[in-house]
């Protein structure tokens, strides 16, 4: 009997694993991310706006960063940062920043160092699976950036639409 129950514990040992499945992602690819850059970049141009562009994929590495002609140096880490932070929390940066406002606790992730909560950043979202992230800084104000990531997002019907 005691042999039995061993090997029906080594027959489970062996079951488990074959029974295991890789997961499938997707992942924004490097002409989307241009594609999401150059919408942003067209949707406050025509609003007479100048901005910096990053798009992450879903692990956090540039895939994209595109600055138009006059915009300060530190934009495009602004818009990294946003896009970032974005990703890492899953949530459109601009209520991230009204909670801090508001919430004690969420204030706390301004201690963060990667983190920038500061409307501009949205993440990248498709069939519900988050795939990257983008961020937007120069544009006159965090809501405007907001704006001109969301045109971008609009743009793509791959995409799920922005919050």
């Amino acid at each position: 009997m005691k042999h039995l129950i061993v090997a029906a514990g080594l027959l489970g040992l062996l079951n488990g694993p074959a029974q295991a499945q890789l997961q499938t992602v997707s992942d924004i690819t490097l002409a989307s991310a241009q594609q999401l850059s150059t919408a942003a970049l067209a949707a406050c141009q025509a609003k007479g706006k100048q901005i910096v562009v990053t798009v992450l994929d879903r692990g956090g590495n540039t895939v994209s960063v595109q600055r138009a002609d006059g915009v300060g140096p530190h934009n495009t880490e602004a818009s990294r940062r946003k896009a970032y932070t974005a990703l890492s929390t899953k949530t459109d940066t601009q209520l991230l920043a009204s909670n801090a406002r508001s919430n004690p606790d969420a204030a706390n992730l301004t201690t963060l160092p990667e983190l920038l909560l500061l409307g501009g950043g949205l993440p990248l979202a498709a069939k519900g699976q988050i795939v990257g992230a983008i961020g937007v800084a120069a544009g006159g104000g965090a809501l405007q950036d907001r704006a001109c990531a969301q045109a971008a997002i609009a743009a793509m019907p791959e995409l799920d639409p922005a919050i």
